[in-house]
């Protein structure tokens, strides 16, 4: 299967990151992952990685709960960047939540593709992937 080029992962699990990344190496998923351990680092860090000259992820996979910028937060600000690439980056919301709340939250944002309960699976990936590259 063809790999996406970029991917971001934004949580602060990082047993929840190092499986993630180990599943993704073994569906040959991205190229380049970026991680940030919460929304304000993974702001300033895709800021700085559009100014160098690069383009936006192609998929956010993004925790809700995570200390100093939350999710919401996160895709509150990151909805406000004017750039066009944000038409090429979908976001998975990935958490351990299920509150309904959420659910109905997350459809007011047009980036958000899904809402995906954790753990990720090698399954989760593979309909991601064929849907991205399709």
């Amino acid at each position: 299967m063809k790999k996406l080029n970029d991917v971001c992962i934004i949580d602060d699990d990082h047993i929840f990151i190092y499986g993630i990344k180990r599943l993704m190496k073994e569906v040959n998923f991205g190229d380049d992952i970026l991680v940030y351990e919460n929304g304000k680092d993974a702001l300033n860090g895709l800021k700085l990685h559009l100014e160098a000259g690069n383009k936006l992820p192609s998929i956010i996979f993004l925790d809700l709960n995570m200390p100093i910028m939350n999710g919401w937060d996160f895709l509150n600000d990151f909805c406000k960047i004017d750039t066009s690439e944000l038409n090429d980056t979908v976001v998975y919301i990935i958490s351990s939540s299920v509150d309904p709340r959420d659910l109905v939250r997350i459809k007011s944002y047009p980036i958000v593709k899904d809402y995906i309960l954790k753990p990720v699976t090698v399954n989760d990936l593979e309909v991601i992937q064929k849907e991205k590259v399709a």
